[in-house]
């Protein structure tokens, strides 16, 4: 009796594993683009605008030449969460108002 119940037992488990393996057959691979036409951000191409004053129009144009889809302008008591979104610009500001550091997230 107990040899039958393990091998039972035995069987759901390789029957649960298989399930939540996550080689799925029907899916397929995204298709390889152009660097920098994905919507992905790559701060370097935002460097540019350290230093300056922060305005709506300098946050477009950081997010355009960075190629991000989304952008936003961070002041030193402003809260956020820790979420990383690969597609966003943040544009960091002091006290000040001026552009301290840029980043990807």
């Amino acid at each position: 009796m107990f040899p039958m119940r393990a091998s039972l037992v035995s069987l759901l488990a390789a029957a649960v594993l298989v399930g939540c393996s996550s080689g799925g057959s029907g899916s397929k691979a995204p298709e390889p683009v152009a660097a920098n036409t994905d919507g992905r951000c790559e701060a370097s191409g935002a460097e540019f605008a350290v230093g300056k004053p922060a305005s709506a129009e300098l946050l477009e144009q950081a997010r355009k030449a960075s190629g991000a889809q989304l952008a936003r302008i961070l002041k030193p008591t402003d809260v956020v969460t820790l979420e990383y979104r690969s597609e966003r610009l943040n544009l960091h500001v002091d006290e000040k108002g001026s552009i301290s550091r840029v980043n990807c997230g």
